[in-house]
Parts: structure tokens; C-alpha cells; sequence
């Protein structure tokens, strides 16, 4: 691969500008681009803010950024591009498509979706753009966490799921390969078990929300850094984690539907920090305290 890099990222939310920060940060050209123009022009403000939050100089990052109005234009010239849109199937394969007719024979084309199977979003593809078309699952917010899975269709390419990879470690990140696409890949499925349970818990009376935090921050959270679940299970041994297996598996909560406490909760318009109620009550203070405390610790853990 070449050493500096054309980039398109196709979505300018959250998880876009973030991802474009990383490669415009590593020295790369990155053009940005949305169907919103209000979340386009807002792009550098969010990163400039970034940037200085991580006491890094903006001038030389953002002079590295172009934003584009247009998708065609945007993927022209590019080497790699990464699709950061709505987790909507039938967006991210029209886009695919349009990726694909726009983008040069050579670019890879990457989906940062964090469930759909990447095979499913490729469909609609013809055998030449499913060669180039790989996941890459960034993790939010994706300039402080360092994992990205890269995910392999049967189709892929075995240079371009390599390239991918190489691109990502060039760029300071921490990729994995992941083997089989499976949906959620690896990380959102073991986050969303210990989720699972974790509402099952709350909804069956076991414990408060403000509990389940409590006990995940103050027990085996503050080991997961350095330590983790199959290390864990090593160190302790498999004959203990089989005992424990045979104890706990049988009540554990193994629902193949979203919890009805989630739905209850839903259909009150309790969504969340946003709305100020989810399953936990929260100001708009305490929710702003929350994002600025991750944003420090992302910082400090990339320090160390």
C-alpha cells in the first residue's frame, strides 16, 4: 500500500468524523461526505474540538480535510473508504452500489457497521467490488478507542482483508481479523450477552440499574484492562469455570427477543440520556459528566 492514502468517509455523525480524524491525524488526505449538509459543515468543529481535548494542534489535521457535498465526487480519487451511516441495511447497500460505480477498480470499500453481516450488505454487488468489500467495526468514540474488527466475507479478497488490517495498525489503531461474519462480529456479541443479562437482572428484580454499574466498575471491570475472559478463565482454571458453568448457565437469561423491560421502557418515550430517562434517570449535567469522563479516560488509557 501506498504510503499516504486517499480516504472517503461516507457519513459525517459521530462515529464518520471520528474515523476521519484518525487517518487525517496519521498524515492521510480525507474527504468527508453527507447527505446532511448541517452535519457536513459541523464535521471540523466536532474534530477541532476533539483534537485539542487530546492537546493535539488542529491547524495541520483539518488542512488535511475536505468536505464534499457529493458521493460520486467524494469517492472519486479514493484508495480506501469507509461507509459510517445508519445502521439501516437497504441505506448501506444503495450506498454500496453507488460506492462501487463511483470509486476507482482499486479502492477497498469498507462498512463500519457494528452488527449487519457484511456479506448481506454486499449482495447487490457484482464479484469484482465483493472482493474489495470488507468490515471494519470501529468502536465509539473511534479517535480514543484503538480496537477495529475487520471482518472477511466469503468473498473478500485475502490481499484486500490483509491491506486493511496493515492500514489500520499503520494508522495507530488496533485491528483484529475477523475469520466468519457473523452478526455482531466479536465484540458487540460478548458486550450485548453481559447487556442481556445484565436487563434481565433489573427486570427481574435482582438489583437496580444504578447496581449493575456499580458491581461491573467495581469488580471484574477493573481487571478487564489487563486481564481478559479467557485469560481469566486460565488463571482461575477450567475445572472452576466448568463448576461454575453448571451452576449459573441454567438461570442465566438466554432470550432470543429484545427484553420487555427494554420495550416498557421505549414505549414511555424513556430512551435514554437524550430523553433524560432510560434505565437509569439523568440530568443533562450528570449525561454531559458521563462523556466528559469516558473522553479523559480514553485519553489518559492512550497515554499510558
Amino acid at each position: 500500500m501506498q504510503k499516504n492514502l486517499n480516504v472517503a468517509v461516507v457519513g459525517a455523525g459521530l462515529m464518520g468524523h471520528g474515523i476521519a480524524q484518525v487517518f487525517a491525524t496519521a498524515g492521510h488526505h480525507t474527504t468527508i461526505t453527507d447527505t446532511s449538509n448541517d452535519a457536513l459543515q459541523a464535521a471540523p468543529s466536532h474534530i477541532r474540538r476533539n483534537l485539542e481535548l487530546m492537546q493535539i494542534e488542529p491547524l495541520g489535521v483539518l488542512d488535511r480535510i475536505r468536505l464534499c457535498g457529493q458521493l460520486a465526487d467524494a469517492v472519486a480519487g479514493a484508495d480506501l473508504v469507509i461507509e459510517a451511516a445508519p445502521e439501516r441495511i437497504e441505506l448501506k447497500q444503495r450506498l454500496f452500489g453507488e460506492i462501487a460505480e463511483a470509486a476507482p477498480q482499486h479502492a477497498i470499500l469498507a462498512s463500519n457497521t457494528s452488527v449487519i453481516p457484511i456479506t448481506e450488505i454486499g449482495e447487490r454487488l457484482d464479484k469484482q467490488a465483493r472482493f474489495r468489500l470488507v468490515g471494519t467495526h470501529w468502536w465509539n468514540p473511534p479517535h480514543l478507542v484503538p480496537l477495529v474488527e475487520v471482518v472477511c466475507t466469503r468473498f473478500t479478497s485475502d490481499a484486500v482483508f490483509d491491506d486493511t488490517f496493515d492500514i489500520l495498525r499503520a494508522v495507530g489503531k488496533c485491528p483484529v481479523k475477523v475469520y466468519k461474519d457473523v452478526p455482531g462480529f466479536i465484540g458487540n456479541r460478548l458486550q450485548h450477552a453481559l447487556w442481556r443479562e445484565a436487563i434481565s437482572l433489573v427486570h427481574r428484580g435482582v438489583c437496580d440499574a444504578e447496581t449493575i454499574d456499580t458491581v461491573v466498575k467495581q469488580s471484574f471491570g477493573m481487571r478487564l484492562p489487563v486481564l481478559g475472559p479467557m485469560e481469566n478463565a486460565d488463571l482461575v482454571g477450567l475445572e472452576l469455570a466448568r463448576n461454575v458453568h453448571q451452576i449459573i448457565f441454567p438461570d442465566l437469561d438466554n432470550a432470543t427477543e429484545p427484553s420487555p423491560l427494554l420495550l416498557e421502557l421505549i414505549d414511555g418515550t424513556h430512551l435514554g440520556m437524550r430523553t433524560g430517562k432510560g434505565l437509569r434517570d439523568w440530568t443533562p449535567e450528570q449525561a454531559d459528566q458521563v462523556r466528559q469522563k469516558l473522553a479523559l479516560h480514553l485519553i489518559s488509557a492512550n497515554d499510558d
